[in-house]
């Protein structure tokens, strides 16, 4: 299968890895995958067992259902409560706590709660059912931010008066700033996320090697992809460049997409600043319906608790996020914490990287000694 096969050859591998093999004992480095799919792929692939022990991979923000804070899970469930409220959301976020329980536990208190595939299925139900006041949970960074723009675009121009949207959109920039810029900040290079710069292009991470000198090459999702970003960023530590590379060149371009970045513009603007989960308050970092799409803005035609609620002081996801811990450091990791019984978003969503640990056997750090990534 063309774009599949060829990047997960075992030839070609092998190449790769004498590449890194080669030049990190000159560089050792600790590298962050910014996108929880990276995390899944190394996990699932067991790419962290073959790269040599001068190669560390952290964990990063990259997961649009891990960084949603406790307060707006609570707006959402406050939504699906409210009489007569459709909510429809994606099938990840049902299961995310909020502080009084999640969607599915709403849903089996009586809450209409819908699992659709795109928001475009949330507008049929909509038009379907005039009689209901039909939600969308938007989540989501760059990637599905634009068909969320269009929409509500739609609902707009055909006039579906009984469609919302509750948008919790981000963008990607501010936390790599507030993640690089911190003062424990501990990183030599980012593996770029792949789906976002499909959209974004390239010069929206040119202040990561412009103001905080750091290098970043944005990479697919196959196991060769993600070899072929550790080996272009140890070239550019040990050659002494620091870089904005693209290895995803078969579907990213510099410039992005224009017709998803116009429908961006034309929808949101950006938020003074929105909360993220584990990071705090981030300024610049959201977006928000315009106001004259305030008509199918959920904030704007629903009164929503809006309230700041702090994580359980259990769940370490925040520092997960942020790379500061592996998974299986969370004092409840694979305990009171499973994908069967979440107590936070890293281990709900399928991009999350405790989800991935989980999964994939990464339980404890004695099986990464035994695996050959021991690490202090």
């Amino acid at each position: 299968m063309r774009f599949v096969d060829e990047y997960r050859d075992p030839a070609a591998a092998e190449g790769l890895l004498e590449r890194i093999r080669a030049l990190a004992p000159q560089a050792p480095s600790r590298f962050m995958e910014v996108c929880g799919g990276h995390t899944h792929t190394i996990y699932r692939h067991g790419l962290e067992q073959l790269l040599p022990p001068e190669v560390e991979l952290v964990h990063g923000p990259g997961c649009p259902v891990c960084v949603i804070p406790m307060g707006r899970v609570d707006d959402a469930i406050a939504l699906a409560t409210t009489p007569g409220v459709t909510l429809a959301t994606f099938g990840d976020l049902l299961r995310v706590p909020g502080s009084t329980g999640s969607l599915l536990d709403a849903k089996a208190r009586g809450a209409d709660v819908r699992v659709v595939y795109s928001p475009l299925d949330a507008l049929a139900l909509a038009v379907d059912h005039p009689d209901r006041e039909v939600v969308f949970f938007a989540v989501g960074f760059e990637t599905t931010a634009p068909s969320t723009a269009r929409t509500v675009l739609r609902a707009r121009d055909d006039r579906v008066a009984n469609f919302a949207a509750f948008v919790n959109h981000v963008t990607i920039g501010p936390p790599l700033r507030a993640i690089l810029g911190a003062p424990d900040a501990d990183l030599d290079g980012l593996v770029g996320p792949g789906h976002v710069s499909t959209v974004i292009g390239l010069e929206p991470y040119r202040f990561v090697v412009d103001e905080l000198a750091t290098p970043i090459v944005v990479a697919g999702f196959e196991p060769l992809d993600l070899l072929d970003a550790v080996a272009r960023l140890l070239a550019q530590r040990v050659e002494g460049r620091c870089e904005v590379e693209n290895q995803y060149g078969r579907v990213v371009r510099p410039d992005g997409n224009p017709v998803a970045r116009a429908l961006l513009d034309e929808a949101f603007v950006t938020r003074p600043s929105f909360e993220w989960r584990g990071l705090g308050e981030l300024p610049d970092s959201g977006l928000a319906l315009r106001p004259e799409l305030a008509a199918w803005d959920a904030e704007a035609r629903f009164a929503l608790p809006g309230r700041r609620v702090a994580d359980p002081r259990a769940c370490q996801c925040g520092q997960v996020l942020r790379g500061a811990l592996k998974p299986w450091e969370c004092k409840v990791f694979g305990t009171a914490c499973t994908p069967e019984h979440p107590i936070g978003t890293c281990m709900v969503s399928s991009e999350g990287a405790c989800a991935a640990y989980h999964r994939y056997g990464r339980l404890s750090h004695d099986v990464a000694v035994t695996l050959g990534r021991p690490r202090a």
